[in-house]
């Protein structure tokens, strides 16, 4: 196999080419190693001072995971079948809610104002007792206090976080303020007013139920005693019915009638009770894994975090400050005419723009 005889000089060529280009590189940063250097230290510096200015935030975690039975009344198979094929439904049946339920319950608008409007210890007095509205804490400001819940709102929801597991169950809430003990008091107080929800939610429905189920059970009283009449009836009109074949078929008819509806009412008179139980019942349905305690670190800003990223963007910008710097340098050398056009054009973009700014400047003034 012969080998063309440029082939060897193209590759000396390339290899050359990469190296040159290389070197080329190189030799920009090195040209411009003060912006290259400074650039970034600059940044770097400039990120410690404002994590160092800017207040320190301290973020407490609490985590609870929701009861997957029912907290409900249930009502046996047989019984639900024939509420079902009677067109009815009984009211606050069914299992309890999904993860998502509890982060909508902790982001609407009326848990938000709950905890905005409590009274948490003031972090920011030495006297024992003194105690503020979160409101006032977070000193959220408005012309009155619908205005002010809903700037507080906006506050609050930027400083909480609410994660659910789907696959544990496990809900994750937190609360990030400057004070520790703060954070854990809100965060703490979120997982009662859920609890406290659940359990008025729960009784409010076992009180629909039990109304339900005592309508039901009045109801199913009277079929039964209807029914025990009939049989009575039946049974002084009929004294010797033994003989007769058909008198035989309405005894046990009536009789099997008298045994559905006893069955019935007893069930419902279990379900009324079970009923009247749940109704005053405030057993937690949530259980708290792990409550807020006060944070020891903070949580943001995060110094070494911020330094490293200022140190990343500033050495980006300046590797390409360099890089365009020494394209301005380059244009203007091989083309001075295109190039004072181009500085010309730029000059009279500014003063353009900057004419527009002073007149509306002075329209608003």
């Amino acid at each position: 196999m012969t080998q063309e005889p440029g082939t060897d000089r193209r590759s000396a060529t390339d290899e050359s080419s990469d190296e040159v280009s290389l070197l080329e590189l190189a030799t920009v940063l090195l040209k411009r190693w003060k912006l290259v250097a400074g650039l970034p230290l600059a940044a770097a510096v400039l990120a410690a001072v404002i994590s160092l200015i800017i207040p320190a935030k301290y973020t407490a975690t609490s985590t609870f995971y929701p009861e997957t039975e029912s907290d409900g009344l249930s009502l046996p198979t047989g019984l639900e079948v024939i509420v079902g094929e009677l067109g009815m439904s009984v009211p606050g049946m069914g299992g309890t809610e999904s993860p998502d339920f509890y982060v909508d319950v902790l982001g609407s608008r009326t848990l938000l104002d709950q905890v905005l409007t409590a009274s948490f210890a003031d972090p920011r007095s030495e006297a024992e007792g003194d105690s503020l509205s979160l409101l006032d804490i977070l000193g959220v400001g408005g012309d009155n206090q619908t205005r002010r819940l809903e700037e507080g709102r906006e506050e609050l929801e930027d400083a909480t976080s609410v994660d659910a597991d789907l696959e544990t169950g496990v809900i994750t809430v937190s609360v990030e303020t400057r004070y520790p003990a703060l954070s854990a008091s809100v965060t703490n107080l979120y997982i009662d007013l859920v609890n406290r929800f659940n359990t008025e939610v729960r009784q409010s429905n076992a009180r629909e139920r039990r109304r339900f189920v005592e309508r039901q059970a009045a109801e199913a009283e009277r079929e039964l005693r209807r029914a025990e009449e009939d049989l009575k009836t039946f049974l002084e009109q009929n004294r010797q019915f033994q003989g007769s074949p058909e008198l035989t078929f309405q005894y046990e008819r009536l009789q099997r009638q008298v045994t559905i509806e006893q069955e019935v009412f007893t069930t419902l008179r279990r379900a009324y009770e079970e009923a009247r139980i749940q109704e005053v019942n405030d057993t937690p349905v949530i259980t708290v894994i792990d409550r807020a305690v006060e944070p020891d670190e903070k949580s943001s800003p995060d110094l070494g975090l911020n330094v490293v990223l200022a140190l990343i963007l500033g050495s980006v910008l300046a590797v390409f400050g360099a890089f365009g710097r020494e394209f301005a340098e380059r244009s203007r050398e091989s083309d001075k005419r295109r190039y004072e056009e181009f500085t010309t054009r730029w000059a009279d973009f500014k003063a353009d723009l900057k004419s527009l700014v002073t007149r509306s400047r002075r329209r608003e003034s």
